[in-house]
């Protein structure tokens, strides 16, 4: 399957008062179309950071830097950010994890809508106000032609989450990026919108990018899946190899924590918090957290190592790291 995604040797850095924040070091993945990666951590791990990196939308005191970046043949490591903003926003888009905050109260949903397509694509305005018209009206939003004159406070959470799909459906990009898209939504439209994801990826063959901590949402969206744990990827291989043969020990301990339906079985929880990614850092960043680490975990720095095809896992427990 051909590569639309690769990215090798990511690494994101934030200047702060108390140095420089290592906040995401030497990630790679891959996406193909019609392919979803999901990358899965707690909070603070470095996932949206992973993400605003490859769209060129770091903050002033973040910097990021990486080996290989190739979108649809193209080295993004090598194009001006005049260019990198004419392919963001319209060969690859992104649905933002608040859609509360990301669409402007002082315009309206057809405003915001079309924005995107007059600025990418050489359309008229009422070109584009079919556009969004139709789309919303895929995304379930009836009838468009009168909803598009309205205002985001007066559509419900789930209309706003179905008005940021449409709205990164406008210039129907190759990639699509979708962070934390179920997260203030209750759980019957959480469904709904997992399913319209779903359907429409298929619909325009795109590639999908899904930042999440929800385990639930992993095991129905994604073909390959990337644990994140203080800015490095712990742990790579397929939804099966994920969920029923996990290697790493914050893999296991992630999967203790999620709730099964009839089980007795209490919950498990991984004890003690993130260490501070800031300065030099040496040794396996969850070895304070591991109830199997060893001397060797505290020594050495570990690495990706290969198990089989799209298989990776970082740890020295057997040997693996």
């Amino acid at each position: 399957m051909e590569k639309l995604l690769t990215i090798k040797g990511l690494n994101v850095s934030i200047d702060t008062a108390a140095g420089e924040l290592n906040a995401v070091r030497n990630v790679s993945f891959s996406v193909s179309r019609g392919e979803t990666l999901a990358i899965v951590g707690e909070s603070g791990c470095g996932k949206s950071l992973t993400v605003l990196a490859l769209m060129d939308l770091l903050t002033k005191n973040a910097h990021f830097n990486a080996e290989t970046i190739r979108f649809n043949g193209i080295d993004l490591n090598q194009i001006s950010r005049s260019k990198m903003s004419d392919i963001r926003g319209n060969r690859m888009a992104m649905i933002f994890q608040e859609p509360m905050t990301s669409l402007n109260p002082c315009y309206t949903i057809g405003n915001q809508l079309e924005e995107s397509l007059l600025r990418h694509k050489k359309v008229t305005r009422s070109q584009a106000r079919e556009k969004a018209i139709s789309l919303m009206e895929k995304v379930g939003i009836t009838p468009g032609a009168s909803r598009i004159g309205q205002y985001p406070h007066q559509l419900s959470g789930g209309l706003r989450q179905r008005i940021m799909i449409a709205m990164a459906l406008m210039c129907n990009p190759g990639l699509i990026i979708a962070d934390e898209p179920t997260t203030a939504l209750d759980v019957t439209i959480q469904i709904q919108i997992l399913a319209l994801l779903k359907s429409l990826q298929k619909e325009f063959n795109m590639g999908m990018i899904l930042i999440t901590h929800d385990l639930g949402v992993v095991s129905r969206m994604a073909d390959k899946i990337a644990i994140m744990y203080c800015g490095e990827f712990v742990e790579t291989g397929s939804g099966k190899d994920i969920f029923y043969n996990p290697l790493h020990p914050y893999t296991k301990g992630l999967l203790e924590c999620v709730p099964v339906p009839g089980s007795k079985k209490r919950l498990g929880s991984i004890p003690g918090i993130v260490p501070t990614p800031i300065g030099l850092i040496k040794g396996c960043t969850f070895r304070t957290r591991c109830s199997q680490a060893i001397k060797k975990c505290a020594e050495e720095t570990t690495t990706l190592v290969e198990i089989s095809q799209h298989r990776q896992v970082r740890c020295n427990l057997n040997g693996l790291g």
